[in-house]
């Protein structure tokens, strides 16, 4: 049984002519829609961003906190200023298992080149120093051709573990810097 709509007796709000919506209203509501997505795709970059920026920041404090593990493990080198600016041989010594023996001097070589390693790969253009550096005021403006250390060694300036890496892989560096006091 098919059911008819009496058009003359609808009641009197129901216009006759409206039949749904119009091609102007629904594309409005896509137009309003696409805005709304391509902002929800706009806040999803801006959070990606940052998260790999927490990321990166926070790898770089692991790798401070690896390497001041590291000196705290050889102080003797610590106290003789060994880890200040240190330049590695060609050769690294291999000072990992129970089988190697190696100086504090040859420790320091492979702590650092360890270090060094992980710094590289951790970071994009990761890169980083240990030194003896008395005036912390100018660590802003270190990059890692200038380190802002201090150049002769002082047994009472603190020790600072600096690195940098390109966060954004803009080619503008963020540094980070702390102080270590054995």
């Amino acid at each position: 049984m098919k059911t008819y709509i009496d058009h003359n007796h609808l009641p009197f709000w129901i216009n006759k002519q409206e039949r749904g919506f119009t091609l102007i209203e629904v594309l409005v509501a896509i137009v309003v829609l696409s805005v709304g997505l391509l902002g929800l795709a706009g806040l999803q970059t801006v959070s990606l961003r940052s998260n790999h920026s927490a990321y990166l920041r926070g790898q770089a404090t692991l790798l401070a906190y690896d390497i001041a593990d590291r000196m705290r493990a050889n102080m003797s080198a610590v106290q003789t200023g060994d880890y200040h600016e240190p330049t590695l041989p060609t050769t690294i010594p291999n000072c990992e298992g129970s089988s190697a023996y190696c100086s504090s001097i040859q420790m320091v070589q492979y702590d650092i080149s360890q270090w060094n390693n992980r710094v590289t790969g951790w970071l994009p253009s990761g890169a980083g120093m240990v030194c003896k550096d008395s005036d912390l005021s100018d660590d802003d403006d270190a990059t890692p051709d200038d380190t802002k250390c201090d150049e002769i060694f002082t047994s009472s300036a603190p020790y600072v573990i600096k690195i940098w890496w390109d966060d954004d892989r803009s080619g503008n560096l963020m540094h980070f810097v702390t102080s270590f006091e054995p």
